[in-house]
């Protein structure tokens, strides 16, 4: 039982930890304006740790790589630390585990992120039934915008209704449930 809440609190810290530096690459690839409180509150958060990435690891492809590796790093952490509270044979196992680890550590940031952009499916959506005229309406608008965008060049409104966000979210859950779902898989087989 001790080992169970352990496991949750360290789950809950690092994937916090990894979700602003997610959010904060997110929030840079979908050019969601920084001036608002919820983005200066992301980027007070991770600042810490990407200000000084960026001096050596610069952008590339236009994806902002010094939010993204503390992203990765964090779920490392959180694997490692899980399998760690398991009772996993560290000294045992060697060095031959770790691209298990890497593995794992990737799809549990796949996971993750693909659970965010859920969220902002979902936040975006609720939003624009409620109160579209919120002032954090153009803000998940923007985050959901890159998920929901491509369906809504191919999906039109039916009935003034936008069905786009319920298709984006079986996309999404699909992804969650095939590819991901096979990686984390035969990451476990690696490690064992």
């Amino acid at each position: 039982m001790l080992s169970d809440a352990a496991q949750f609190l360290l789950r809950t810290l690092f994937d916090l930890a990894a979700c602003a530096f997610f959010l904060r690459f997110w929030m840079q690839w979908a050019r969601v304006p920084f001036h608002n409180p919820f983005a200066q509150f992301i980027v007070k958060v991770t600042d810490f740790a990407v200000k000084p990435l960026r001096r050596v690891l610069p952008g590339l492809f236009g994806l902002d790589w010094a939010s993204l590796l503390p992203f990765f790093i964090a779920e490392l952490l959180m694997v490692l630390g899980v399998q760690w509270i398991m009772g996993y044979p560290f000294a045992v196992a060697g060095g031959a585990v770790l691209p298990g680890f890497l593995l794992l550590a990737l799809a549990a940031a796949l996971k993750l992120a693909l659970y965010v952009l859920i969220g902002f499916v979902l936040l975006q959506a609720i939003l624009s039934w409620i109160n579209p005229f919120s002032p954090l309406a153009p803000i998940f608008y923007a985050l959901a915008r890159p998920v929901v965008g491509p369906f809504q060049k191919i999906i039109p409104p039916l009935g003034g209704i936008d069905l786009t966000p319920m298709v984006a979210l079986i996309v999404v859950q699909l992804l969650l449930i095939a590819p991901v779902a096979a990686l984390e898989r035969y990451a476990r087989g690696l490690v064992g």
